[in-house]
This record gives C-alpha cells, structure tokens and sequence, in this order.
C-alpha cells in the first residue's frame, strides 16, 4: 500500500493518462451502443421519405435522397389505419388505468403487518406467476364469459398483473412507517393515508407501470389475432401486422380502396408504404417516455426513499 501511494505521487500524469484512455473507451463503447440502437429506426424513417426510386433501390444509408412524403399521404388516406388507430388508444387508456388502480388497491392493504391473512395472501399472489392454465383454458374461458370477439377482449384479461402488484407493494413497504403514523395522529384514516400520503410519493413506480402498460398495450397483437376475428375492432399493430408479416399478399389488398388506387397513381412501392407504416405506428410510443422520465429512473432504482 505504501509503494502505491508513494508511485501515485511519483508519477500522477500515468494515472491521469489511465483514467483519460478509460473514458474515452467508455465513451466509445456507449456511442456505439448506442448507433447499435438507434440506426435501424433511423434508416426506416430516411427510406420512408426517401422517393420511390431510391427506396426500391435500397440504396439510401445517411440522408433521404429524393424527400418525398407521398407514402405518408397515402396512410393519412387509408380509413383502416385510423380505425386500428382509434381501437388501439381506447384499449391503451382503460388499461393503464385499470392496472393503476388494481395494482394500488392490492397492494395497500398488503403493506400492513396486521392485516389478517397477509401471508396467505401473499403466497396465494405468487402461484400464477409460476403456473399458468395456457392458451386453450384461456380461450374457453374468454369465450365462457361472452368476450370472444369483443373489444374488452383485449382490456379485462391484461388489466390485472401479478408482477406489477409486487412492485407497488415493494415500494409501498420503502415508505417509512412513520409517515402513516403522523397521519393517523392528525386523524387520517386508511384512505386519506393512501390518497394523500402514500400516491404523491409513489408516483415513480406509478409512472414505470403506466409506462409498461402503455408500451405492452400498444405492441399487442396476438390476443387480438386470437380473440377478434373481425377486422372491425383489431388494433393498429394486428395491422401493422397484416402488411408486413402477410407477405404473400399485395400490400394493396390490405389498405381500403381509394389508399391502393393512390398507392397505384404514385407508383410507390410496397417497401416504402411499408416503412412509412412502421413510423407512423411507432411515434406515439416514442413520445410517452418524455413525459414519464422524471419518474421513471426513480421508480426504477426500488427501495431508494429512506427514513
């Protein structure tokens, strides 16, 4: 130790040097992490406003060549997408909604130490998240209850989550006690605890779920290619889906007349349209996380709020 110290005063420009080349490879490692991450979106939204040429010649890597914005007039066209668009956010708000209150609900009674039944209740929480009855039982049980082919299909069975109670619990429990105890001393009781204690702090872990919900909601599509057979109540990305996985189709079958005559008039190819799509339906997912950012690094790191 004492060698150490005594090289360290010797020689303080070789630390400096280590700790500057160890920054730099950070730094780098990071950038290309990140270009890793962000180059694919990057390079469908250069190519979707890229002109058709250029687009079905795959031949554009940095910057659109040929701006040209006639595939996203074309989707502004298409009435399919906006109804998909319209049945995605009435699924997204009730849901998100639903597992807030759920998950607070189940999780506030759990955080006192007296409640009876407490441990059993625990437990019984944690059975589902290993065992599971599957797909089929899921379906006869979908259909028992008459929401086969019904849009809340898509809102009850996903409105309630196991792992999202945890959460809540485990930053329930974080809260110091104390603070429930000069509630109650000032004449609180259990629910103004809960409404004007305990939610204004858990708004981080609040805003991760909300977050989760929102995200898991708008990217659904296999209950709904399971649970409604009609084109009617389907989300945007059983859509999305439709154009790019069904390739065996022309992309004209799948958007509404007048959007394919246009798709025609503009000689546009299929790709483009295609891209354009992705875009279109991925934005509303990149601006949620702005807006829940403050929170969500704090809801994060659990267990963070000390006495």
């Amino acid at each position: 130790m004492v060698r150490r110290s005594e090289m360290s005063k010797r020689n303080p420009n070789k630390i400096k040097e280590g700790k500057t080349i160890y920054t730099v490879l950070v730094y780098v490692a990071v950038a290309f992490l990140c270009f890793l991450a962000v180059y694919p979106m990057y390079y469908v939204l250069i190519m979707s406003l890229s002109s058709p040429e250029n687009a079905a010649q795959m031949n554009v890597y940095v910057i659109p060549k040929g701006f040209c914005v006639d595939a996203y007039k074309v989707l502004v066209q298409d009435p399919e997408m906006w109804r998909a668009y319209l049945n995605t956010i009435i699924y997204v708000i009730p849901t998100t909604i639903l597992m807030l209150t759920t998950c607070v609900l189940v999780a506030y009674p759990l955080t006192y130490k007296r409640l009876m039944g407490r441990k059993f209740v625990n437990m019984f929480l944690l059975i589902p998240m290993y065992f599971g009855g599957g797909m089929i039982p899921t379906f006869l049980l979908i259909n028992k209850l008459g929401l086969y082919d019904n849009p809340l299909s898509q809102i009850l069975p996903v409105c309630f989550s196991i792992w999202n109670i945890i959460l809540v619990k485990a930053f329930f429990s974080s809260i110091p006690e104390s603070l429930r105890e000069a509630a109650k001393i000032d004449g609180a009781n259990v629910y103004q605890i809960l409404l004007k204690v305990y939610l204004p702090l858990s708004k981080p872990i609040l805003a991760v779920i909300a977050v989760y919900t929102i995200v898991g909601v708008w990217n659904s599509w296999f209950n709904a290619m399971v649970y409604l057979p009609h084109t009617k109540w389907q989300p945007l990305q059983l859509y999305l889906r439709r154009v790019l996985i069904e390739n065996t189709k022309q992309i004209t079958e799948v958007l509404s007349p007048s959007a394919a005559q246009e798709l025609a008039r503009k000689q546009m190819s299929n790709a483009q349209l295609k891209y354009a799509m992705i875009i279109f339906t991925t934005l509303p997912v990149l601006f949620t996380y702005p807006f829940f950012q403050k929170y969500f690094v704090k809801g994060v790191m659990l267990g963070s709020l000390k006495e």
